[in-house]
């Protein structure tokens, strides 16, 4: 337990410099943005005065080394700012967004996962046969498929021809239930995780693959196990390390990612937050968005890494 505890320790550690470049790297590239903030929020009938006199009450005056100085004491202390949109706390904003995305996020992992992972096992054990081939044939029109186009065909079947799903819309969870949230959002979950599983599947027969010709495995064969264990209980449980790697990259991908999912079915998540606030400039609601997927990625690599030795327990943390 002692090694896990410092290898994490060791890890949250080493957390603190990349938020520190991420966050400068974000706040100046998010401040060479074209478009004036103040103007965005006057419209254009204001006059130079009234800009620059809401530039002033913003903080927007002053030299780019003060703001991002006074931007990050405030971020070090859990304060991001007031969104200069919504008037309010930007934790705030982002939290009333999270929950849509999150779900969606979780949905489309376990799709990724139910359709993925099987395709790959199909596909490793049917090596070079028909099932190999309709597999990886599958796999390959799933990454050449992009999510944005796949979203719009599920619409037109699925909420249009044969309105069996609600094509855009989300309904909270306080409001409707669980329920109802996933029904809302089962059209988006699918367009994001058909369209991973298929690098899923991929990664699973390529390490399949690799387990299938080692010698514990003809020994498993030997002593008259049937198939089915053999390839489950020993071939798949010790290919899992590449394949749990690849979850973990989706599940950070699809955090940052679904931008453009959320906004063709309309889910008010932290995509659509995204787009809006850099439409409006809103700097302090993009930064804290960037910084919440840079944490995002971290913590499931962390989680990742930690998952690594239950999978395989020659790994050890020091």
């Amino acid at each position: 337990m002692i090694p896990i505890i410092n290898f994490i320790f060791r890890r949250l550690l080493s957390v603190v410099p990349v938020l520190l470049i991420v966050g400068i790297m974000v706040f100046m590239l998010v401040h060479l943005i074209p478009g004036d903030p103040a103007a965005m929020m006057l419209g254009s009938d204001a006059t130079i005065d009234e800009i620059q006199a809401l530039r002033d009450k913003l903080g927007l005056s002053e030299p780019l080394p003060v703001q991002l100085v006074k931007w990050g004491g405030n971020a070090l202390r859990g304060d991001l700012g007031d969104s200069l949109h919504y008037g309010r706390p930007v934790t705030g904003v982002i939290y009333e967004r999270l929950e849509p995305t999150i779900l969606l996020v979780i949905m489309a992992i376990i799709i990724e996962m139910l359709v993925g992972i099987p395709l790959g096992i199909i596909a490793a054990i049917n090596r070079n046969k028909l099932g190999d081939r309709l597999s990886m044939i599958i796999s390959l029109v799933g990454v050449s498929t992009p999510s944005f186009w796949l979203g719009l065909l599920l619409i037109l079947i699925f909420g249009i021809m044969f309105p069996i799903f609600p094509a855009v819309g989300y309904v909270p969870i306080r409001e409707g239930g669980l329920a109802s949230a996933m029904y809302y959002l089962a059209l988006p979950s699918f367009a994001l995780g058909l369209q991973r599983s298929a690098g899923l599947a991929r990664m699973t027969r390529s390490s399949m693959l690799d387990v299938l010709n080692n010698d514990f495995v003809r020994t498993a064969r030997a002593k008259g196990l049937t198939e089915f264990i053999v390839i489950f209980k020993h071939v798949l449980k010790n290919s899992m390390i590449p394949v749990i790697t690849q979850i973990g990259m989706s599940v950070a991908h699809l955090l940052g990612g679904a931008v453009v999912t959320e906004k063709i079915f309309n889910i008010p998540g932290l995509g659509q937050l995204a787009i809006d606030s850099i439409t409006r400039r809103d700097y302090p609601v993009i930064q804290a968005h960037v910084l919440l997927v840079a944490c995002a990625y971290i913590f499931v690599n962390l989680i990742v890494d930690l998952l690594y030795s239950v999978f395989d327990p020659r790994i050890e943390y020091k």
